[in-house]
């Protein structure tokens, strides 16, 4: 009796997978279903790239007018402190980052050119490492360089986990500017 009822209904079952398999509707959406993750994961990777560089290039502007102030002297001889520069420095990044915690700020007045650090301060453990930054814009003619760096969250670890440089995949955006100041002051 088994036999009979299994042979009886394997034409139905045989016939709705036939109508199953040859059905196209919906096949467009099945399929992109199976690639939206890795393509909107890729788009979403490379926009973020495109903003690093974009937070570099506005960074970078912003250091080089800020540092102005100081290559000219005009620093020195209104009493600038650290916190008037970093006020300078943030003025000058259109609101995109946040100035407070994740803004460090370098300024030393070198020996020569030569002597000029392009380290990252990044511990072992990818930690950042602010220990020696301070705030001395020299004086006439002495030769200065002005770093200043901010801690970026990645938002695509996934995609740009190549580009962690620190832990809790963060990326360490860095812009410098060494120069010889003016002979202000005469």
């Amino acid at each position: 009796m088994f036999n009979t009822c299994f042979g009886i209904l394997t034409p139905r079952i045989m016939r709705t997978w036939k109508a199953y398999a040859e059905d196209r509707r919906g096949l467009a959406a099945v399929e992109f279903a199976m690639v939206a993750a890795p393509f909107f994961l890729l788009i979403f990777g490379l926009l973020e790239v495109c903003v690093l560089f974009i937070v570099s290039t506005i960074m970078e502007h912003a250091v080089a007018e800020a540092s102005r102030q100081i290559r000219t002297g005009q620093a020195q001889e209104s009493g600038f402190n650290e916190q008037n520069f970093r006020t300078s420095v943030c003025d000058r990044l259109m609101d995109m980052l946040d100035c407070d915690a994740k803004l460090h700020i370098d300024v030393k007045s070198l020996d020569g050119f030569s002597s000029f650090n392009i380290d990252m301060p990044i511990d072992e453990e990818g930690k950042f490492d602010d220990d020696g930054f301070t705030y001395d814009p020299g004086g006439p003619n002495e030769i200065v360089a002005v770093r200043i760096f901010y801690e970026w969250s990645l938002l695509t670890p996934l995609m740009t986990a190549p580009l962690a440089n620190m832990e809790g995949s963060k990326y360490l955006v860095q812009a410098n500017a060494v120069f010889r100041n003016e002979p202000f002051g005469d």
